[in-house]
């Protein structure tokens, strides 16, 4: 087991340290903006979403190795999904970060398992969930901002 969380702590350094989707959108359809006053994570988060799909999407921001890695981990899987696919990877994401030891949706969470220890952890919990409430506003066109307080 000490060889799978090395592994998990090593995708998420990775992710934090090269950030995918790390960028403003062009001509964004949908945007929002997140805040965690707690760790002080703030991101923008980009979607251009044609005929019912998330064609493209990208973050910017500033925050915690969670948060970062999180919402780079979150970019790769709505990319190219639908937005039903989409609500159903939140659902799964949102289940396994806040019901620890409930039985996980692994087909549709995929690498996004890997953040599955935050759990543990319950103050980073916000870290984690910030750029998830943040795509929901956006796909919401709630352009307020969020905030995980």
């Amino acid at each position: 087991m000490a060889g799978l969380s090395d592994l998990y702590q090593e995708i998420l350094l990775e992710h934090n340290s090269k950030p995918r989707n790390f960028r403003e959108v062009v001509e964004p359809t949908q945007s929002a903006e997140g805040f965690n006053p707690l760790c002080g994570d703030q991101i923008t988060l980009y979607l251009k979403v044609v005929d019912g799909v998330i064609d493209d999407v990208g973050f910017q921001g500033t925050g915690c190795a969670i948060s970062r890695a999180s919402a780079s981990m979150m970019t790769q899987s709505i990319k190219g999904q639908s937005l039903e696919k989409a609500e159903e990877i939140f659902d799964a994401f949102h289940h396994m970060i806040t019901e620890p030891g409930g039985e996980l949706d692994l087909d549709t969470l995929g690498d996004l398992e890997t953040l599955s220890g935050v759990n543990e952890y319950p103050t980073r919990i916000k870290c984690a969930i910030l750029a998830w409430h943040t795509m929901k506003a956006a796909l919401a066109g709630d352009s307020d901002g969020i905030t995980t307080e």
